[in-house]
Formats: structure tokens, sequence, C-alpha cells
């Protein structure tokens, strides 16, 4: 069966087609990634946690904890409080559900999940670190985007091993309630001239741009569902709710015109290549790094970017991520530079076994300013690079997808602590950051 990217385009379509590509308890899934017996298991991922204090959220939770009660925002001691104990965990230890927030580890694998999506569409907008809208107006057509959708879900579950929810509709805001239709694994399809009875039924906070506090507003005026915003009176609710009274009232019947737009300025640009079997040659592993570094420098020239972080991935089987990253006293651009960190940084690595490697550049500048010389970098110079484990990292940005209202965008991660060690090379600032890779 051909891959989403190679699908045939029987005839040209007058409406967009919208993907929204949902990963399913993202956080938990990471976890059971690298930990497969916490599969259906009661797992709460969360951040802030101490035992014995009272701090600390649930930043996502799976269905399994979900059926106990657990929900996104819960004081962490509450959820656990409510979960029962592993058979296999020490009566005395509480937290045998519970994993520490891992932004390293959950980037990685989203980054995974974004090289999957970025073969398969023409247009992607990631919106949060596991969720993503895709234009696949050219890439296939109504006749033949059900099987699109089967196949980017199952090439994503064998790239990444994450199961995700996919939903397509001819608008961004259908696509999004379609996603969240069948999860999880879910796939709904919402076909032109179908979206106003799909979401007719629907409780009106399903809808795009209302939220709990608009909602309660709404059934206050008799508006209980989707169908009813719909039917409601334009001027009355716009009295009401000034223009985004309009706005909800065209989104609840169909009317959304919005197009699929890339983000801003990206964040970072990376490359990743796996072998098909584990490789523990230090030079077949050098020249792959320093291919990849090759063509990241290639695709930050060609957006013009210049880059201050410097990062590698190595993946070892089964999935053990580990990750690198060293910045530099300023902005350069510099693919020679990025070639001799990137090796740099893999030395460490010499004698093990890989089956995946990547190279990533982040804190990019789009500015004209003059770049920083660093003509005397030495690549034999000590380095306060850190490795990625399942330490605690507390991810300052929310968004609300249905799943976890806490779980951050890549953008959004928090980058680490600077270690206290100096490095030897005047040119290196000496901050490691521990969530650079996503």
């Amino acid at each position: 069966m051909a891959r989403p990217s190679t699908l045939p385009i029987d005839a040209p379509t007058d409406e967009q087609i919208v993907c929204h590509v949902d990963a399913d308890c993202f956080y938990v899934a990471c976890e059971r990634l690298r930990e497969p017996t916490l599969r259906g298991e009661p797992v709460i991922v969360g951040m802030g946690y101490e035992a014995g204090e009272s701090h600390g959220a649930v930043a996502t939770a799976s269905y399994e904890a979900r059926e106990h009660g657990v929900q996104s925002a819960q004081s962490i001691d509450a959820a656990l409080e409510t979960l029962p104990r592993r058979g296999d965990a020490d009566t005395d230890e509480p937290t045998a559900y519970y994993r520490p927030v891992d932004m390293d580890f959950y980037e990685s694998v989203s980054d995974d999940i974004r090289t999957v999506l970025e073969a398969s569409a023409d247009v992607v907008r990631p919106v949060s670190i596991d969720e993503a809208y895709l234009d696949v107006t050219d890439r296939t057509d109504w006749e033949t985007v059900a099987s699109f959708g089967a196949e980017l879900k199952a090439t994503i579950r064998e790239r990444a091993g994450i199961v995700v929810s996919v939903g397509i509709a001819p608008t961004m805001s259908a696509a999004k309630i379609a996603s969240d239709a069948q999860k999880p694994d879910g796939l709904t399809l919402v076909e032109p001239g179908e979206v106003r009875s799909f979401l007719a039924p629907l409780d009106v906070e399903a809808i795009h741009n209302v939220g709990p506090a608009t909602a309660r507003k709404l059934r206050g005026l008799g508006i209980e569902t989707a169908a009813d915003l719909a039917s409601a009176d334009p001027d009355r609710l716009t009295a009401q709710f000034g223009e985004r009274g309009r706005a909800i009232y065209r989104y609840a019947r169909g009317e959304d015109g919005r197009d699929v737009t890339p983000r801003d300025d990206p964040k970072s640009f990376s490359r990743e290549s796996a072998f098909s079997q584990p490789v523990a040659d230090h030079d077949q592993l050098k020249e792959r790094v320093q291919t990849l570094a090759s063509a990241v420098a290639d695709r930050a020239a060609r957006n013009g970017a210049l880059y201050q972080t410097i990062g590698i991935k190595v993946v070892e089987p089964p999935y053990d991520v580990h990750t690198r990253a060293r910045s530099l006293s300023g902005p350069v651009a510099d693919p020679a530079l990025l070639e001799d960190v990137a090796r740099d940084l893999l030395t460490e690595f010499e004698g093990t076994r890989v089956r995946k490697v990547g190279v990533r550049v982040s804190k990019l500048s789009f500015t004209d300013r003059e770049q920083v010389a660093l003509s005397g970098f030495d690549t034999g110079a000590a380095s306060d690079d850190t490795e990625t484990t399942a330490t605690e990292r507390t991810p300052p940005g929310e968004h609300s997808d249905g799943v976890a209202a806490t779980e951050a965008t890549p953008a959004d991660a928090d980058e680490g602590a600077t270690s206290p060690e100096p490095t030897d090379s005047p040119h290196l600032s000496g901050q490691t950051t521990l969530s650079d890779f996503g």
C-alpha cells in the first residue's frame, strides 16, 4: 500500500482537505515506549512533585488512570491516592505509577512524528508538542483520504511508536473536533457538505473558541448544542460576545475560512537517520552525523537562520534516547563549525550500539545582525553536555487538547540549567540545554 505522501490524486478538489493529528495521552505514551511494562497500567505523568509535599500537578494521565478519577491539573498526591498499588511495587512506594515530565525524551519522539508529517503534507502547522494541522489537498482527494489517514496513522506508529488520532475535514475547526471524536486511536472523516450535521449534536463547548465560561453564558441563553448555536440570532450573539459571537456562530455552522499556514518562524532545524541494524562502528556514525549536520546547515541557510545551540541525538536499542547540546557564545551560520561540534558531541558514544542519530540546531535568529566569529573553537575542549535522563522537567506553557491541559509545546519547554563548570574554550558559554532536541 502506498505511503501517505504517494497516494494517487484522481481529480482536483475545490475544498481544502485538512488533517488534524493528535497523539493520544502523549506523555504517557512516551513513557510506555521506553517502559513497556507500563502498558495497560494507570500511569500519571506530572511535574513539581516531591513525596510528602502538597505541590505538584498532573500533566497527563492514562485512560486507565482516568477510570480511577484522575484528572489533568489535579494534585499528584490526590491523584496517587485514587490508584491501586502495583503488585510488583514495594508497599512503601506510593509513586509506582508516577513518572516526572521528561521534555527531552518527549520532544525527541515528537520530532520523529514531525518527520512523518512533513513527508506527508505540503503544509504542516504544529500547534503543540503532540498535535498538528496538515493541508493535504494536493496529496490526496476525498475518495482516497480515508486510506491516506489510515496510512498516516500506521506510519507514525511504525516510525515513532506512538498511537495518534486523526480528524479529516474541509476546515481546521471541524478537523480538530473530528480528531477528538473517536479517541484513542481514532480516524474520523467529515466530508464537504457534512460538517454542519456532524457538529449539530455536539455540546456547544466542543465548538472552536467556546471555552467553559462562554459555554456557561450560552447555556444561560438556552443554547446547549452546536445546532442551537448555528440557529441562534447572530446579532444577539454579537451583542453578547462581540465579534467572537459572530465567529462562533459561523464555526457552529461549519463555516471556517482559515487556511492551514506554517508557524511564523521555526524554533529549530533537525535531521535524523535510522540504521536498518544497530551500528557500533564509530567512523560510520561520524560519517552519518557529518552528513546530517551538512543537511541541517543547508536548511538553516535556505531559511536565513543563524543558530546558537548545536545538539545531537543518539538512540540505543530498543529506544534509549540520549541528547547532548552545546551552546555557543553567539548566533552563527557556520556549516564547518556545526559539523565539528556534532562530531565532538558524538565522541562520548564511541563503542555504543546505535539505531538512530540526529543533529539539531536551535536558539535560532532571523535578524540581520552581525554574527559572532567563533574561529577559535577547539573540538577537544571540555564541555558541559548533559545526558537526557528521566529527570523532572517543568514545562511552563499550557494548552487544552482534551487529553492533558498542561502539556507544553517544544518552544515553551524549559531549556535546562547552566552547568557550574566552565568549558576550556572561550567561545562556548557553558550552558547545556536539556530539552533542546525536538
